[in-house]
């Protein structure tokens, strides 16, 4: 559904009298198979938007190529445009306009009758629960409202390829979780594919099959979440030794299976891989050599540890910065409004 070879995206920045040029995206190769929903995460700045906007014919590759639904990006951009759905950061309603005829002139746009976008996009009010809302304004809307609003619009001409942009940014847990249940209708139920951002994590690991991680312009990792845990991080053991004399010899014990094993009071911690079938063999091991615990705790790796460990930063932190500077991400230009009416560029 998705191949990419060599993408890149060059912007040119000013320093005073100085130009210099900016690699925003260095080089991305991905796969994405038909029927997959797929986690875009990275660091602020890290490329994510840019390239999405590449794949959306919103930015033209200064190097590479792309194919989308079968559609070169460059050579054929609208019929790119007119196979997929894409949902921004930023949301593409008009604050003042009814919803209805919002839908309605969205999917006008795309070559549907207005008797067929008002169909639609009144059976998609119905699936993302926003029924009797088709003639308020989104003004009138709470946060999820417009969000959900957002997808339906993305929705309205039945892409088989959606791309979610930061689609529950802003929204409170309710609602993200409410939203959570339609982006994973949309495959199970009407057989798309999802090409997520998300600085959430939680969501990601809830959503995805496959959680690509891009920092710095490239791709550092991709693979199931449980995988990239299990791969990169591996289970935190932690051992309360009872008798602080016998620290030296539980942290030999811990340390046959585990890496990088430290000691601080009476607590002794170590990252094993898939730790639930090592540690029985830990405590017998503490059990045959009189090392008494006042308890063990094997605590699973998350994405952030992940992140932590390739890219030396933590996605929380990202998350809480892109939350405090409006959930956008400084690596690329501002949105901008493809023309389905013009010739391919």
């Amino acid at each position: 559904m998705i191949t990419a070879r060599g993408l890149v995206q060059t912007f040119s920045t000013k320093q005073g009298r100085t130009r210099r040029e900016v690699r925003a995206v260095d080089g991305v190769d991905l796969d994405v198979a038909e029927g997959e929903v797929i986690g875009f995460l990275g660091p602020n700045g890290a490329g994510k938007t840019t390239t999405l906007r590449m794949l959306t014919t919103l930015l033209r590759p200064t190097e590479g190529t792309a194919t989308v639904a079968g559609h070169d990006v460059v050579r054929e951009s609208q019929a790119v445009r007119r196979s997929i759905g894409y949902v921004s950061q930023a949301g593409g309603t008009f604050s003042m306009a009814r919803a209805g005829d919002e839908v309605v002139d969205h999917g006008m746009l795309y070559g549907m009758s207005r008797a067929a976008a008002t169909a639609r996009g009144q059976e998609l009010f119905e699936q993302l629960d926003l029924p009797g809302l088709w003639q308020r304004t989104p003004k009138q809307m709470s946060g999820g409202q417009k969000r959900r609003l957002d997808i339906v619009m993305g929705l309205i001409h039945d892409p088989t390829l959606v791309f979610l942009d930061e689609p529950t940014t802003g929204l409170d847990p309710q609602a993200r979780a409410n939203l959570w249940e339609h982006i994973a209708r949309l495959r199970s139920e009407r057989g798309a594919t999802v090409f997520l951002t998300t600085h959430y994590l939680d969501e990601a690991d809830a959503l995805a099959d496959r959680i690509m991680i891009i920092d710095r312009g490239r791709i550092v990792a991709s693979d199931t979440a449980e995988n990239l845990k299990a791969a990169v991080s591996g289970d935190l053991v932690t051992l309360e030794v009872a008798d602080p004399l016998r620290l030296g010899d539980a942290a030999t014990a811990l340390g046959g299976i585990a890496q990088a094993v430290e000691v601080e009071g009476r607590l002794v911690s170590g990252r094993v891989a898939r730790a639930g079938r090592a540690v029985p063999g830990l405590v017998r091991e503490l059990d045959r050599t009189g090392i008494t615990l006042d308890a063990i705790e094997v605590h699973r790796p998350t994405l952030d540890d992940v992140f932590l460990t390739l890219t030396g930063r933590s996605l929380r932190d990202a998350a809480e910065g892109a939350q405090g500077a409006g959930g956008t991400e400084p690596d690329a230009a501002a949105d901008a409004v493809p023309d389905l009416q013009g010739a391919d560029r």
